[in-house]
């Protein structure tokens, strides 16, 4: 007998990782459960997603803070870091709307309504921005901005600055980059069958993208607010810093979402359903 998840009885004395057949099967039947989660639930997990990727972000910002470490070495150590968002996403439980990008595989098999793929969509990334940009208010108002005499504020004005001139086409794209290996991560997530498991998989995909500066939209519904609220209260801006605006985090928002959109229903969702979920063609 399965459970919601694919998971049959036995399996939960296995330790071996599931196959990619099975871990196809558990992606629609995931993608089902979440597309239909009471609203208020949903609501509520996608805000504790919101606000567990702004921790990630957090821890991110505060080892790159630290001058004193070389370029590769800040960004992979910060990257490695950042993974704790999504490890809270996966064991804690909550909706994150790039994870659920993989919810176009139940769609693409008819066992999810467009309906009900776009409503999970849109509330579930309401939810994320209500959840970072909260968690922006509690990191502001608690004082840690001012770590390493200051160095961890000027590291978010510095990344929300760079943010804020990028090309649109280059957001779009590293949109599309950063959900190909977080929806990869999920993906391997459930193949796996422990605690251990889940933080094999997530660590590398995840610090990856990071590193590679590629853009999740979740993370930057932190980073803009935190960035915002330094410079309403009058902090020294880097350069580049007057171009921090709610009009530049709503301009970097739209293409980074709809690149994520793209690298996680159409480059991983629906290639692996046509490789394993495609109903075959009988023989003529």
């Amino acid at each position: 007998m399965a459970d919601s998840f694919g998971t049959r009885a036995t399996d939960a004395y296995a330790f071996d990782a599931f196959s990619p057949q099975q871990i196809a099967e558990r992606v629609q039947n995931v993608g089902v459960t979440k597309a239909r989660l009471p609203l208020l639930s949903m609501l509520m997990l996608g805000m504790l997603a919101g606000a567990f990727i702004g921790l990630g972000a957090l821890y991110y910002t505060l080892v790159i803070s630290d001058a004193q470490l070389s370029f590769a070495v800040g960004r992979v150590l910060g990257a490695v870091c950042f993974s704790l968002g999504l490890l809270l996403v996966v064991v804690a439980g909550a909706e994150l709307f790039t994870g659920n990008n993989l919810l176009a595989m139940a769609w693409a098999d008819g066992k999810v309504s467009t309906v009900e793929l776009l409503r999970n969509w849109a509330v579930v990334c309401v939810a994320n921005f209500i959840g970072a940009a909260g968690l922006a208010v509690l990191v502001f108002l608690s004082g840690h901005l001012g770590m390493n005499d200051g160095a961890v504020g000027r590291s978010y004005l510095a990344i929300a600055a760079a943010k804020s001139t990028l090309p649109v086409a280059e957001l779009f794209f590293r949109g599309v980059l950063c959900n190909v290996l977080v929806c990869m991560a999920v993906w391997m997530v459930l193949a796996g069958r422990s605690v251990i498991d889940k933080f094999a998989a997530i660590v590398l995909p995840i610090s990856a993208f990071v590193a590679a500066g590629f853009e999740h939209s979740v993370a930057n519904m932190y980073f803009f607010p935190v960035a915002l609220l330094l410079k309403a209260s009058g902090a020294a801006l880097p350069a580049g810093g007057d171009a921090i605006t709610l009009y530049a985090m709503c301009r970097n928002l739209v293409p980074v979402i709809l690149g994520n959109i793209v690298g996680g229903s159409v480059l991983v969702a629906l290639v692996y359903y046509v490789i394993y979920r495609r109903p075959a063609k009988p023989d003529k």
